[in-house]
């Protein structure tokens, strides 16, 4: 190398041209701009961007999906514990997967379906719709008790829901989770849709897309039935007429539920809930505040119609909703869709629209008797015009379908309820009852 460097350095002397002299750049310089024309040529550049166009893809390929390996780890950590909470005691037992389990509802069913021996799983995000310490006392009072587990997860994760139902094959699924309330919609009315219609959709997915689709039995409302003025309301009237935000989900839940049948042979029944209470209640619900203001001393506002027209509702106390739900999933005939091998249904699947109510509807005015009584305090009561934020006059369920197609027969009349719910309340809140009688 040493020996050519006198060579290289009279060639680069050279005149390239006989005649005037020119002095020429030296070759290191003429080879780096030789190679800048080449990189910076449109074809070459093409290339370039191709290549790191790969390069980056492939990178963005080879990394596995945070949320999917985030829900693998989890359920394959506790996929143990799931599938022992989900092994009924006989061969006989029902395998159920309850969303919504750690709601008022979901924990009373989740813990009648155990103890009667069937194989339970529950699901629920812990919405902070209310106090979530009392969702969670619920977890830890009623379901760990019984031996329910429960996956912290949301039904609009689909690859969650895949992945629960490729770990356990669910024989029903008894659909509870939703956004409560009718009030609420004034402020998020988003988190109706979201949880009532695109949460109720993947449950549907994960249900047709199963080996063997379940059964599904979910929670409707009494409310669909909007301003209806015939009494009592039954399954027959007309229901296109919602007068709430959470009322129309409700409804629309129906319909899309009655298309899943239709078209990919799911097994359907739908429960219209009428004003349902009871111990380990809903805050939101008047019977839960009254009783908490009562005692607090505070002034409560009894809502009343247009002339001072009375406002009742269908109590229904929470241990004949359950049985009722029980006995739909009883009931429940199979699924005749084909799941995920995409063949035709088998046939027509069953779709069930039931109410379940106590057919004894009962006055505001009433129920605050009621709980005075009970609570040996009297009420400051203001009478307000009832507002029109979605909340109608009175409700009143015809149950004969529900006595025909589930046994079904309410049992508890309000003050045996309210009386339950008030010991539960006292003892739940540690309340030293102080009498102001």
């Amino acid at each position: 190398m040493t020996a050519l460097k006198p060579i290289l350095n009279h060639i680069d002397t050279i005149p390239p041209n006989t005649g005037k002299f020119k002095p020429v750049k030296p070759s290191v310089y003429f080879i780096h701009h030789r190679l800048r024309f080449h990189t910076s040529s449109p074809k070459c550049a093409l290339w370039w961007i191709i290549f790191l166009s790969l390069i980056i893809m492939l990178f963005f390929l080879s990394q596995p999906s945070t949320t999917a390996h985030l829900h693998t780890t989890m359920l394959s950590s506790k996929s143990t514990l799931i599938r022992l909470s989900a092994t009924p005691r006989s061969t006989q037992g029902h395998i159920v997967l309850v969303t919504g389990a750690v709601g008022f509802v979901g924990a009373h069913a989740s813990v009648a379906l155990k103890r009667r021996g069937d194989g339970v799983v529950g699901l629920d995000n812990y919405n902070p719709y209310y106090d979530v310490g009392l969702k969670t006392s619920r977890k830890t009072q009623l379901l760990d008790r019984a031996g329910v587990f429960v996956v912290k997860g949301d039904i609009n994760d689909d690859v969650l829901l895949r992945e629960l139902f490729d770990l356990v094959q669910f024989t029903h699924v008894l659909h509870l989770a939703a956004q409560a309330g009718v009030r609420y919609a004034m402020i998020d009315p988003s988190s109706y849709i979201k949880s009532n219609i695109d949460g109720f959709v993947n449950v549907l997915e994960a249900a047709k897309n199963a080996v063997v689709p379940p059964a599904i039995v979910w929670a409707s409302s009494s409310s669909v039935y909007g301003l209806n003025s015939k009494v009592p309301f039954s399954e027959q009237d007309r229901t296109d007429h919602p007068v709430s935000l959470y009322a129309a989900t409700k409804k629309a839940g129906e319909a899309i539920a009655h298309a899943y049948n239709h078209i990919h042979g799911l097994s359907i029944t739908g429960l219209r809930f009428f004003t349902v209470y009871g111990p380990w209640g809903r805050p939101d619900m008047a019977y839960f505040f009254f009783t908490k203001d009562i005692l607090n001393r505070k002034q409560i506002s009894i809502f009343e119609g247009e002339n001072h027209g009375t406002i009742a509702r269908d109590f229904t106390y929470i241990d004949d909703v359950v049985k009722g739900c029980l006995s739909a999933i009883d009931t429940a005939k199979r699924s005749t869709g084909n799941g995920r091998n995409g063949r035709k249904k088998k046939g027509e699947a069953q779709f069930r629209i039931i109410n379940l109510g106590n057919t004894s509807p009962v006055s505001v005015h009433k129920l605050v008797r009621l709980l005075e009584k009970l609570l040996k305090v009297k009420a400051k009561k203001k009478m307000v015009l009832m507002p029109r934020n979605g909340d109608v006059p009175f409700t009143h369920a015809d149950i004969s379908l529900a006595r025909m197609e589930l046994g079904y027969k309410p049992s508890v009349d309000l003050e045996t309820g309210l009386r339950k719910f008030v010991k539960w309340y006292l003892d739940y809140y540690d309340v030293k009852k102080k009498s102001s009688w």
